[in-house]
């Protein structure tokens, strides 16, 4: 049931981004009076699921779910309708029309894409606001696994900038760490300047770390499980961990490490509670998880916005994410990271999904994505939007558009790319699940 949610979910994040999409290039065609021949969700090689005839357009449903597509008169798509280009251009086709009316045709749909995104990041803030952690809040500093140190990181560093410009959000430190090349951290009082190596990038990307930064905490508990050996120990929530063993427990990191390390091993443990020492005993179980849950105290800030000032903060989140984006290619095309490795594709963005139904979850995931595919469609290559729109803004340009064959070639080569593209990133996720069972 859990991979049925999350399928789901997916099939109907995707099936909406595509519609939408597609739209984006309907609508002004049809304005344009220029005719539609088909309106696809995902793609009907050989037979579709579903097609209906509703005047001029074949709206139907494919059954491979890589996308969808419109086809429209008189234009060199995925089709390659040579037939038709070799008659004499019709009123209604695609070639007939003036560049500027065939440019905001090819942009409809990456414009609906990033307009989406900019209606659900502002209604999302308008409902649930802007949750962060103020760097300045971690007065303790960060946490980090032995990942984080493989980048030179260390328990205890205060983040004080990445790339020069200082870090306000711990949530987005992480993100611009991974994506950036220096990080300046505040280490036993002194400013310190720490190159973030491809090495130590790699090793995040490879054990896929995205916990190996946290931020550290007083080693004060807010659960303890029934039945465990906490509750047997007569630990209770508020106690505040003071020694173990005699040795003095500053922070929560520590009491962990010392727990993990110490299977099967009696330990005598000092608590404050109510403002009074207590000494309590007890015997680590073999798997170093005694039954707590740490109170990391509330860091969180919350931003709250009305509509009208939603409006433009939600533009500015959309930049931020499509900017972002843009920044993760410079570490997926450098071989040194190994960041490639770990791009997934449908199956991989499928185990990504809750297992249980999460509107939050939800519109977040699909704006972002969103973004994604306006992104990646206006990349000047052959095949995607940005490639109509490359060869548009030549003949725009230049007063004289590109011939046929060179169009038609273009097509080609822009489907070749992108047909190895998707094998590599579902050899990825192949890869990925075979990996498990190795």
């Amino acid at each position: 049931m859990d991979l049925f949610t999350q399928i789901i979910m997916f099939v109907l994040i995707i099936s909406v981004l595509v519609i939408l999409h597609e739209l984006g290039h309907f609508i002004p065609a049809k304005l344009f009076k220029t005719k539609v021949e088909k309106f696809y969700l995902f793609f009907d090689v050989k037979f579709s699921l579903f097609k209906k005839k509703i005047g001029e357009t074949v709206y139907g449903i494919g059954w491979l779910p890589l996308g969808g597509y419109v086809k429209i008169a008189g234009m060199i798509d995925e089709s390659m309708d040579t037939d038709q280009m070799k008659e004499e251009p019709k009123p209604w086709e695609f070639r007939s029309k003036p560049a500027w009316q065939r440019l905001i045709i090819m942009l409809g749909g990456v414009t609906v894409n990033f307009l989406l995104a900019w209606a659900i990041y502002t209604f999302m803030l308008y409902k649930y606001g802007d949750s962060y952690i103020p760097s300045k809040s971690l007065k303790y500093g960060i946490e980090v696994d032995s990942i984080g140190e493989k980048l030179g990181l260390k328990t205890g560093d205060r983040i004080l900038a990445v790339d020069g410009k200082e870090s306000k959000r711990f949530n987005e430190a992480v993100l611009d760490i991974i994506l950036g090349d220096e990080v300046t951290i505040e280490r036993d009082g002194d400013e310190v300047t720490i190159p973030l190596t491809d090495e130590g990038k790699r090793i995040v990307f490879q054990t896929q770390g995205r916990n190996f930064i946290t931020y550290r905490s007083k080693p004060r508990i807010a659960i303890v499980s029934d039945s465990s050996v906490a509750q047997l120990s007569g630990m209770l929530p508020g106690d505040e961990i003071l020694e173990v063993n005699r040795t003095p427990i500053n922070y929560w990191d520590e009491f962990r490490n010392k727990i993990q390390s110490s299977a099967n091993q009696s330990l005598n443990i000092t608590v404050r509670r109510d403002g009074k020492n207590e000494e309590l005993s007890l015997i680590v179980p073999k798997e170093g998880k005694i039954g707590i849950v740490l109170d990391f105290q509330d860091l969180t800030t919350t931003d709250k916005f009305g509509f009208i000032e939603a409006i433009p903060a939600g533009f500015t989140r959309t930049i931020k994410v499509l900017t972002d984006q843009v920044r993760q290619f410079k570490v997926i095309f450098n071989s040194e990271t190994g960041a490639y490795k770990q791009v997934k594709g449908p199956i991989g963005i499928v185990e990504l999904m809750p297992t249980s139904w999460d509107w939050t979850f939800f519109w977040g995931f699909m704006a972002m994505f969103s973004v994604w595919l306006a992104f990646i469609n206006v990349l000047p290559i052959p095949a995607l939007d940005g490639g109509h729109v490359m060869f548009l803004l030549y003949e725009i340009v230049s007063g004289r558009s590109p011939s046929q064959k060179v169009l038609e070639k273009g097509q080609i080569v822009g489907f070749i790319l992108l047909m190895g593209l998707m094998l590599l990133v579902f050899g990825n996720d192949i890869w990925n699940i075979i990996k498990r069972f190795i």
